[in-house]
């Protein structure tokens, strides 16, 4: 007798430790999960297995409703795997079994839930089981409540089955079922405190990540508000930019064979390609609009002075002919008895119209030629020797000071050869990598978006040294900016949304990034990849030589 008490006791204890070892890795594998499918999974199938339960599911409370709502979010049953359950929401009222739980806190253990006291405010919905020719007898319904004793959700088991393998049909139910111990409900009230944690963790996650979501989203705004002409190139250039990714992730041979992607990188790499812009926010605006060379309030300016040199033209015109006349009148009258005779006097005043119109005709070459020296292009040797000749142009002012028809300043922007930004502008304008890096680094990124700030910091960087704003080399500069520079390259050229250049064609920009990657200044592996998969073709821009 007193052996037998033994080995009941070692067993209970060997029982025990067992339940211990599987409470401590249930508790691991919670703190390790991270997706809430996963998490309501593991949690449904640990409380069966440690309560030899036929079936369950599992509740969780939805807040955002006006009236909370109950979802139905993951169901298991050993005796009927090919059933199907499909997600649904269900008011939360004292008449249904988990409703009461969620909204009282209480833990039913009801040894035959087709028996029910008579007072029970709940019930037990039997349509489900006829639908799939099941019977529930025993069943566990415990709140999970976070620490603040708030239920989020409710666990719910089915059928305490004598052993694990049996298999209940509507015949059989009652006896091969049991009902749950009180032992065993306290254990599984301890796995659903320690389920609730989890969900609630999962849940802190998934709002830290709507809350950056949004805050970049607010950004990518922020920087098409400054710079409208370049509305949805930040969008676009990370729609590229991850797709490149995920195209690396499925390289097998090659430079690129060892590289991978894992989703939070994947993640990374598209908030960084979002905001790789962001520091245009402290550029000046007037630079990032600018379509031409010249300003259009500088134009209009110019444009006054050429009228203002005109009238004065003009004016000067009128005054030579007033004093001509003026010194001639008594000549002018004794000819007029001769009126037969060729008038040198007139002669005279048409020498000054054709002057005039000489000189305003030259005042409008040199107006055509400051147009065209003000669009954005190469320019040729000719043109700019014209617009030369012009610098040397003065007229005379209001106040009767000569001044030069054009400031030194604003010769400087016409006679810039390729673009229309001086290189003042232009550094102005690349300044916005720095100032996209000082604004990234500040935010508390998640250790798992820890990089974005770097690997928008590196995106106009070149392999052979030349890009900016660091001169980083080829070792240097991230795989993950490398790409994101292909993606901003890419829409660039092929955007028709730019005021100072239309779009190219696609087959066109494919050469210019291959020209790029052949003088060592884009990937040359990517910009392949980047072709032969038609990573642009998810742009929807035509193929046009």
């Amino acid at each position: 007798m007193i052996g037998t008490d033994r080995q009941a006791f070692s067993q209970a204890a060997t029982d025990r430790a067992e339940l211990i070892e599987q409470l401590l890795a249930i508790g691991t594998a919670l703190s390790s999960a991270s997706d809430l499918e996963e998490i309501l999974s593991l949690i449904l199938t640990k409380s069966r297995e440690i309560t030899c339960s036929d079936a369950g599911s599992v509740y969780l409370i939805d807040p955002r409703l006006e009236r909370p709502s109950l979802l139905f979010k993951v169901a298991q049953n050993f005796s009927k795997p090919t059933v199907s359950f499909q997600e649904l929401a269900m008011p939360v009222t004292e008449k249904s079994l988990a409703g009461y739980v969620a909204m009282t806190g209480k833990t039913l253990n009801l040894p035959d839930a087709y028996s029910l006291p008579e007072n029970a405010p709940y019930q037990l919905d039997r349509s489900f089981d006829q639908r799939i020719a099941y019977r529930t007898c025993s069943i566990l319904v415990l709140p999970m409540q976070n620490q603040k004793g708030e239920t989020i959700g409710v666990l719910q088991l089915i059928n305490r089955k004598l052993a694990p393998d049996l298999v209940i049909t509507v015949e059989n139910a009652s006896a091969i079922t049991q009902p749950f111990s009180d032992w065993e409900e306290r254990v599984v009230r301890s796995l659903a405190s320690q389920a609730a944690i989890s969900i609630e963790r999962n849940h802190l996650q998934e709002s830290i990540e709507h809350l950056f979501e949004g805050f970049v989203r607010a950004s990518v705004q922020i920087i098409e508000t400054r710079d409208p002409c370049t509305s949805g190139h930040s969008e676009r250039v990370a729609e590229l930019t991850v797709r490149l990714a995920q195209e690396v992730n499925s390289v097998a041979t090659g430079a690129l064979a060892s590289i991978h992607f894992g989703d939070r990188q994947i993640q990374e790499i598209r908030y960084a390609a979002l905001l790789h812009d962001f520091g245009k926010v402290g550029v000046p605006e007037a630079i990032l609009a600018k379509a031409k060379k010249l300003y259009p309030l500088q134009l209009e300016v110019i444009k006054g002075r050429f009228a203002l040199a005109q009238r004065t033209l003009e004016m000067d015109c009128v005054q030579a002919k007033y004093q001509h006349l003026l010194a001639h009148s008594n000549v002018l009258a004794s000819a007029a008895d001769h009126s037969e005779a060729p008038c040198t006097h007139c002669q005279a005043i048409a020498q000054l119209d054709t002057r005039l119109s000489a000189a305003i005709a030259q005042l409008n070459h040199y107006w055509s030629i400051l147009l065209a020296a003000n669009e954005p292009r190469i320019f040729a040797e000719e043109p700019l020797l014209h617009l030369k000749e012009l610098t040397h142009y003065q007229y005379r002012d209001v106040d009767g000071q000569y001044r030069p028809l054009l400031t030194p300043e604003e010769v400087e922007q016409l006679m810039v050869h390729r673009g229309n930004l001086t290189e003042l502008e232009r550094q102005s304008i690349q300044s916005h990598v720095t100032h996209t890096y000082e604004f990234l680094k500040r935010i508390p990124w998640t250790q798992e978006l820890q990089n974005v700030p770097m690997i928008a910091y590196g995106h106009h960087e070149k392999l052979d040294g030349s890009g900016y704003p660091r001169g980083l080399k080829e070792t240097d500069i991230p795989i993950q900016s490398q790409i994101m520079a292909i993606a901003d390259i890419y829409d660039a050229l092929t955007a028709g949304d730019r005021p100072y250049k239309s779009g190219l064609p696609v087959a066109r920009v494919l050469k210019i990034l291959q020209q790029e990657a052949a003088h060592n200044k884009l990937n040359p592996e990517l910009v392949e990849l980047f072709e032969q998969r038609q990573v642009f073709a998810i742009l929807e821009r035509p193929l046009k030589n």
